[in-house]
């Protein structure tokens, strides 16, 4: 099974989620990461999906896409050709005794200490999907509380296929 991210540019209106969303669960196709965001022309709203299928499934998603009456440009986001990333809050259950440990694996991710409790800190990392999973692997020996997520977002290299809407 393959992975496609794609950006899509859309209207930035009411409705619009709900569309492309029924889209995907109408024919059974998966979301596995949806953002959503205006651009610079409050009109505008970037949208980046990335979904999972053989050849045939993924020609499909961007085929439907394109079909869509909201649906302004449709990007494929190739891994080697863009800059895409992510970002995730974890809870990690940390008091005096584990603190530093907790703070020192975060530093060695760069990431950045934004809660600090007496019982718990709240560390935030944007990057790749495999060095936020390498910052989960190395908090596995304490106790994660929570994780959230933003899901993945990205832009492709250089000004050669901007388009301006």
């Amino acid at each position: 099974m393959d992975t496609i991210i794609l950006s899509l540019l859309v209207d930035n209106a009411a409705g619009v989620l709900s569309r492309i969303a029924g889209l995907f669960s109408r024919r059974a196709y998966n979301i596995d990461s949806l953002t959503v965001g205006v651009t610079a022309n409050p009109a505008i709203s970037r949208m980046t999906i990335v979904s999972r299928g053989d050849d045939l499934v993924l020609h499909q998603i961007v085929e439907q896409l394109r079909k869509q009456e909201d649906v302004r440009d449709i990007k494929v986001l190739e891994r080697d050709n863009s800059v895409v990333r992510e970002e995730i809050l974890i809870k990690v259950m940390a008091d005096v005794s584990n603190r530093r440990d907790v703070i020192a694996i975060a530093d060695i991710f760069r990431a950045n200490i934004v809660d600090v409790q007496k019982d718990s800190l709240i560390i935030e990392l944007t990057g790749g999907q495999s060095k936020l999973a390498a910052l989960i692997d190395m908090l596995s020996d304490y106790q994660i509380a929570e994780i959230a997520r933003t899901g993945i977002t990205g832009l492709s290299r250089g000004a050669a296929d901007v388009v301006f809407l």
